[in-house]
């Protein structure tokens, strides 16, 4: 009898294999196209190696001197414009798009032509960020139809000259960035609040709570995973600004380069061929983004934590 389990079990078929079969695409080709180029970004990080007219410099190892030379720069001030025009945009982008996914989902309210609207709003997350820029740069330069339209209207008595001062330019940037992406954070957080149940609404109505306290104790603790996706990846999208202030400055950051962001000057070293640069940069905006992502998340733990004990 026992003989005859042991070859059972012996005989007994294994799926586990087909799994990994099935998942080994995926890894095969995050290897080849991320992970090979993320290690070889960081070893040339600790070379010399660049192009001075048709001379090749290098691959020399030279330590942290690249590091050393980068922070000598001014990559604090292009990581301060970074994180400053991701703010400017981010933060009407979250709160338009909570107000917008409450007042879709709100089955009271009863709005008609949600699909037209949800449409709309869409809309601008489909154009290309070229486009979106140079639509802007037309709209808002000295003599475009948004002077014309304020000064006919007595708001100013003269063009503002949006693109030739920090606030207007870092301004048009943070509103590119808003109108590009409310739409699909609306999406996601509509989402989110569609999978809440509604009887823990109905229960809260019955006990009396106003529209505002079921927003904020019911909707935004149960939606909190979302928002932390919603969060990390605009923030890592954020750091890697380049295309709206690359194209609406003609690559300059003008003026006083107050809209450089890190991955134009990064850019500017992938130009100039200078590849050791270029790694340093990269290795810095990555372990920026995974110091972030990493804060943001334990400030949200820390929330939650003290939401609960409450």
């Amino acid at each position: 009898m026992q003989a005859r389990t042991a070859g059972r079990k012996h005989r007994s078929i294994r799926y586990a294999k087909w799994g990994y079969l099935f998942i080994a695409p995926f890894f095969i080709a995050f290897a080849v196209f991320q992970l090979i180029p993320l290690a070889s970004t960081v070893y040339y990080s600790f070379f010399e190696y660049f192009r001075s007219g048709l001379k090749e410099i290098g691959p020399n190892f030279v330590g942290l001197k690249n590091y050393a030379e980068l922070f000598r720069t001014d990559l604090p001030k292009y990581f301060g414009n970074t994180l400053l025009m991701w703010i400017i945009g981010f933060v009407p982008q979250i709160a338009v798009s909570l107000l917008l996914a409450a007042w879709f989902t709100d089955t009271r309210l009863r709005l008609r032509g949600q699909g037209f609207f949800k449409t709309v709003i869409y809309m601008p997350n489909l154009i290309m960020a070229s486009a979106f820029a140079m639509l802007f740069f037309a709209l808002f330069s000295d003599n475009g139809p948004v002077n014309a339209a304020l000064v006919s209207a007595g708001f100013l008595e003269e063009p503002f000259r949006f693109l030739s001062s920090v606030a207007g330019t870092r301004g048009l940037v943070g509103l590119m960035n808003f109108l590009m992406w409310f739409g699909n954070t609306t999406i996601l957080l509509m989402a989110a609040v569609m999978g809440i149940d509604p009887g823990l609404y109905e229960a809260a109505e019955i006990d009396g709570c106003t529209p505002g306290q079921m927003f904020r104790r019911i909707t935004l603790p149960l939606i909190r995973p979302i928002l932390v996706y919603v969060v990390i990846t605009s923030m890592i999208g954020g750091l890697q600004m380049f295309d709206v202030p690359q194209i609406l400055t003609n690559g300059k950051g003008s003026p006083d380069r107050c809209a450089t962001t890190m991955i134009m000057y990064l850019n500017n070293h992938m130009y100039s061929k200078n590849y050791g640069m270029a790694g340093a940069v990269s290795t810095v905006l990555f372990l920026v983004c995974a110091v972030l992502c990493i804060a943001v998340l334990k400030t949200l733990d820390r929330s939650q934590e003290g939401g609960a004990g409450k």
